[in-house]
């Protein structure tokens, strides 16, 4: 856990700071998330993709679910018998 120093500083912890690519001299964004705060690096943004792959990967996924959707069973559009219908359950319990 990092301790915030009275000139308002934070140090990031070397294994962090390793993981995500961080070196001195990097900015590093402080973005507000709800009751959280998300940091961002500038050696994070330096590896976002382009347009033209977040389209092909937006693509790829959407086939996948696509896929996944096609595959799955569909219900009967009709329901079993099962000796009541559903305007019975809205009467149930009240005085007609």
């Amino acid at each position: 856990m990092a301790k915030v120093t009275s000139k308002l500083q934070v140090t990031v912890p070397k294994a962090i700071a390793q993981q995500y690519g961080i070196r001195p001299g990097d900015d590093i964004e402080w973005v507000p998330a709800g009751e959280m705060i998300h940091v961002v690096s500038s050696a994070r943004r330096r590896t976002a993709f382009d347009v033209a792959t977040r389209l092909r990967l937006f693509d790829a996924a959407t086939e996948r679910q696509r896929l996944r959707q096609a595959s799955r069973k569909r219900r009967a559009a009709t329901t079993p018998d099962r000796a009541w219908r559903r305007e019975d359950l809205y009467g149930r319990g009240r005085a007609r």
